[in-house]
């Protein structure tokens, strides 16, 4: 059966891999088709697309927006998104990008008035993005010792309610789906049930229905049979197409490989298709 990864980042935003890396080990994975979808950037496309030139598998232009509903983080991937949008997409998030920054600086600042000896500049020397992310905070943590793994660091020092971290302001759920379908991309909401539970999302779903919303995930590689279950009985209920990814960040989240998640993920190449098709 012909597969697909349609979720996935690079070192532009908070993976471990270069975008030609992933292309590389999706051909060695025999993958038909995979989606560079870092963070609130553009930055690693162009390179992405040109190496995606030589290699089997199909590279699809894309990025995975953070946004707010209601109180609450949802991510949204735009899929397909063409060439010529994507100095837009950085002129949209470039805000958010501003607030992220900022976000940070007050993270290491009070890291440091805990004991934490980190750096701003140590940190941001460890990625290619323009602005870090809890991630390359939590890998710095690990590589000095005040924690076992960036895993842990999430879960102690870096989780919300520690009172390190306190989230930037994100741009609009509803408005992310229209920026998206007016560059002509195709709009996903990511891992449905991570933040919202089954009411939550048929709520959210019947606003964003409204501005064109073409997909959910139902493939991820947290999701257990139940779960992808659910999310097709609701894309089926809301006449959406249906997507899926690995969610691979390389050693970052060593325990993902990219196109089989945790082992057990199947994403079909007919996703991929279908996506293309609506993103015309």
């Amino acid at each position: 059966m012909k597969t697909c990864d349609l979720h996935c980042h690079s070192v532009f935003s908070d993976g471990t891999f270069t975008p030609g890396e992933i292309l590389t080990l999706a051909d060695e994975i025999g993958l038909g088709a995979v989606a560079l979808t870092d963070h609130n950037t553009s930055r690693g496309l162009r390179s992405f697309v040109e190496e995606g030139k030589n290699h089997k598998v199909i590279p699809v232009p894309g990025c995975e927006f953070s946004t707010d509903y209601l109180g609450k983080e949802l991510h949204i991937v735009g899929l397909f998104m063409p060439n010529d949008t994507w100095y837009d997409i950085e002129s949209y998030v470039s805000i958010m990008r501003d607030r992220k920054i900022s976000s940070n600086i007050q993270l290491i600042e009070r890291l440091n008035k805990a004991g934490y000896n980190i750096t701003f500049e140590e940190v941001a020397a460890s990625t290619e993005a323009d602005a870090f992310n809890r991630a390359h905070v939590a890998a710095v943590l690990m590589k000095k010792g005040y924690v076992e793994s960036v895993s842990a660091a999430f879960k102690t020092i870096l989780s919300e309610g520690a009172g390190f971290y306190i989230p930037a302001k994100k741009p609009d759920s509803l408005g992310t789906v229209r920026f998206i379908k007016d560059c002509g991309g195709a709009a996903v909401l990511a891992h449905p049930f991570l933040n919202l539970d089954e009411t939550g999302l048929v709520n959210f779903l019947v606003r964003a229905k409204g501005v064109g919303i073409d997909a959910i995930e139902t493939r991820y590689s947290k999701f257990n049979e139940e779960t992808s279950k659910k999310a097709e009985e609701i894309a089926e209920e809301f006449d959406l197409l249906q997507s899926g990814g690995s969610d691979f960040h390389g050693s970052n989240k060593p325990d993902i490989s990219l196109g089989t998640g945790l082992g057990n993920l199947c994403v079909p190449f007919e996703f991929y298709e279908a996506l293309r098709e609506r993103a015309k």
